[in-house]
């Protein structure tokens, strides 16, 4: 599995390498793109002194997790994701079914668009300054809390995004689907807690954004409970395990181009 993605992160990085002008492009527009969220931040934060009960330099830490998921979806699971529905469109995914390898495997690691990587280091910046500026104690147990809700947040993405992605063995035009979790994923940008009811409970079971970036910025402040913890984990093993059952159902579906 490692090798596999290796291979495919070089052949990324090449592809990238061709444009190598994009690479300034794609940084001037995440710096913009965050400076305007910085500046929504400053027009809340200039009327209250907390959102929901969390203050300044915590949504910002919310934020600089926001980043790095989003970078994470558009560096490893949206270029993956978008190649296997062209593959589906023009029936040239059995060429991916036919390689000795696991075909759900390529299909998640054979495109990597490497300058979205950047989004994910912005990201990180900004939760290393709000964790500073916080001046909170940020212990061992943690940080690998930290890891661990933000590794099961990752999980949780992917699969959702598969679990979407394979419709299409059954109704070939879905990217009306994946464009409404991308414009729901703008939620993100704020906790889960400033929403109704009826939209936390969405947010959190139908399209688990708070899961990708609402509990891990609970972790990194210090607000998060060993049951939500828990929860995170679980959801993400049961949504990966349901997106492999699924798309083992979806590839029995598929007919082929020839068909």
């Amino acid at each position: 599995m490692l090798r596999v993605f290796l291979v495919h992160l070089r052949i990324g990085a090449l592809h990238e390498l061709q444009y190598r002008a994009n690479f300034w492009i794609h940084l001037l527009q995440s710096a913009l793109s965050l400076l305007s969220s910085l500046g929504a931040l400053a027009v809340v934060f200039g009327h209250t002194t907390a959102l929901a009960g969390w203050q300044p330099m915590e949504l910002v830490a919310l934020l600089g997790i926001y980043f790095f998921m989003n970078g994470f979806i558009q560096t490893f699971v949206q270029p993956g994701m978008d190649r296997f529905l062209a593959d589906i469109h023009r029936g040239t995914f059995d060429f991916v079914l036919t390689k000795p390898r696991d075909a759900q495997l390529l299909v998640a690691m054979r495109r990597i668009s490497l300058w979205s990587l950047l989004d994910a280091a912005l990201g990180l910046a900004v939760l290393g300054v709000a964790l500073v500026r916080l001046e909170r104690p940020f212990g061992p147990a943690q940080g690998l809390a930290l890891v661990v809700v933000m590794t099961a947040g990752m999980v949780i993405v992917g699969s959702f995004w598969f679990i979407l992605a394979t419709i299409a063995f059954w109704f070939v035009k879905i990217e009306n689907i994946l464009f409404v979790f991308q414009s729901t994923y703008q939620a993100g940008r704020w906790p889960i807690s400033i929403y109704p009811r009826p939209l936390r409970i969405a947010f959190t079971f139908l399209v688990p954004v708070a899961f990708a970036v609402t509990v891990p910025a609970e972790a990194a402040v210090g607000r998060l409970d060993g049951r939500t913890l828990l929860l995170a984990v679980g959801l993400a093993t049961g949504l990966a395990g349901a997106a492999r059952g699924f798309w083992s159902l979806g590839v029995r579906r598929y007919s082929g181009a020839s068909a």
